[in-house]
């Protein structure tokens, strides 16, 4: 067992054991192989006592302990904040003053001497929230004879939904707080309650956010059509929960609008529900097959995620020996068409021309070359099938590389699904689909959401009829 000794020693049997440790106890033979997996479980034993075990590289970073993960090294030691000689920015002063107060002491603060009066003044600005109490308005109305309709009248009250007792304000901004800021019902009943003094319950405000999801529909289906006739068009999917039920968080979105629609199905039933006519711009997506049901002008995938599954697969499947060869040769094609695409404007249309044609044969050649290894044989598939998608943004003006955009058009809502868990009822996940995209547009589009609803509200409780939904403003946002 001295043998043994120098073993433990030398090479680490938990989670930092790679295949160059393994081999070399399978070197020392039988005893050393036994001692090692009784090693090992030992730790499982252990870390399943402390309620911790062991974690994986598939383990996802939030169930792996803060002392267990990694210190990161390379970070850069600069000091934090602006650079020194930076004129740095502050709070501009208030175009209004509301109250003005006088302050002077009676003795010194220090040691409570008197005070010689002197001309000296300097001003100084806060702003602040004051007491907030709700409003109470009793409406008188009116109720007068029709002789031409035979039938008494009276006129609309635009300042809440009919049959409510809460305001406007009160519904968008409770609506805007869950769907756009992603606060949880007992978070904002506990605002209005103590904060507002405004008493509320949790299944008024679901209600009333029920009946502005039916009136703001409309929108909703503005922003649909909006996003099946753009040029460029990003989509993307994530997992979402209806009543403990797996759904699909779909999100189709551009520059100026977002479209979320929650559906069972992360295949082409939920994409149909979406593409109601043929696409005639740029579908840019990720490599998920169910795109491929989408008829559409032209294709872009993105190419970030086809750099993720080479990391990915360097780092956690071994993938051998003949894997190195083609993984450089994808990584510089891609890298190659990347620069390209990035000196397109600087560069003569010819030399472009020249360079384009020689990245789409060195796709050809890649694809044609016969691989070995399991792996490569696994992404030369998946590039044959997407050929024609691959390189789109370099003959396509405002088409990128990649599908960061939707992404980011996704993590608002997955932010949601963090505090929320998702929702109880297909009622309550349609609310969420049409408020969060509407919230989600106004914002990309320059507008202040809860001002904008409200006017909306105001026009549509008047004329039966809600205004189209606002264009982007020229204003800087």
């Amino acid at each position: 067992m001295g043998a043994m000794g120098t073993t433990t020693h030398e090479v680490l049997i938990g989670s930092q054991l790679t295949r160059e440790h393994a081999e070399a106890i399978f070197s020392q033979g039988k005893e050393a192989v036994v001692f090692a997996l009784l090693e090992l479980a030992k730790q499982l034993a252990e870390a399943q006592a402390k309620g911790n075990p062991l974690t994986t590289p598939s383990t996802p970073s939030g169930m792996v302990p803060v002392y267990e993960k990694p210190t990161v090294k390379g970070r850069s030691k600069k000091r934090p904040g602006a650079k020194q000689g930076h004129l740095g920015s502050r709070r501009e002063k208030p175009q209004r003053i509301d109250w003005q107060a006088d302050h002077r002491a009676d003795n010194c603060p220090q040691c409570g001497g008197r005070l010689k009066r002197c001309a000296e003044t300097r001003l100084r600005y806060t702003e602040d929230i004051p007491d907030l109490q709700p409003e109470v308005t009793e409406h008188t109305i009116h109720r007068d004879w029709c002789p031409r309709c035979k039938k008494k009248v009276e006129p609309p009250v635009v300042d809440a939904l009919p049959g409510c007792q809460l305001g406007n304000r009160v519904l968008v901004l409770s609506a805007w707080l869950h769907y756009a800021l992603g606060n949880t019902l007992s978070q904002i009943v506990e605002v209005f309650n103590f904060h507002l003094q405004m008493k509320i319950s949790e299944g008024g405000l679901i209600d009333m956010w029920g009946r502005l999801q039916a009136i703001l529909f409309a929108w909703y289906e503005e922003i649909q059509s909006q996003a099946l006739h753009s040029a460029v068009l990003h989509a993307d999917e994530t997992g979402w929960r209806v009543n403990g039920k797996t759904y699909w968080l779909w999100c189709f979105c551009t520059g100026d609008l977002t479209y979320y629609m929650i559906d069972r199905s992360r295949g082409s039933p939920a994409l149909t529900k979406f593409f109601i006519e043929e696409f005639s711009g740029t579908l840019v997506s990720d490599f998920w097959g169910a795109y491929n049901v989408v008829a559409c002008a032209l294709r872009q995938t993105c190419l970030v995620h086809l750099l993720r599954e080479l990391e990915h697969t360097e780092k956690y499947k071994s993938p051998g020996q003949n894997w190195p060869a083609f993984a450089k040769k994808l990584r510089r094609l891609l890298g190659d068409a990347i620069r390209l695409w990035r000196q397109k404007g600087e560069l003569p249309e010819e030399t472009y021309a020249s360079r384009r044609e020689r990245v789409t044969a060195r796709l050809q050649s890649l694809i044609d070359t016969e691989w070995d290894n399991s792996h490569a044989k696994r992404l030369i598939k998946r590039l044959r099938r997407h050929q024609s998608d691959l390189f789109t943004f370099l003959d396509q003006d405002n088409v990128p590389f990649e599908n960061n955009h939707a992404e980011r058009c996704v993590r608002p809502a997955v932010i949601i699904r963090k505090n929320s868990y998702g929702n109880r009822s297909q009622r309550g996940a349609d609310c969420q689909a049409v408020l969060m995209s509407v919230f989600r547009t106004l914002k990309q589009r320059g507008h202040d959401p809860i001002r904008t609803i409200i006017t909306a509200l105001e026009q549509y409780l008047l004329t039966a009829q809600l205004p189209p939904l606002p264009t982007k403003t020229t204003s800087d946002h």
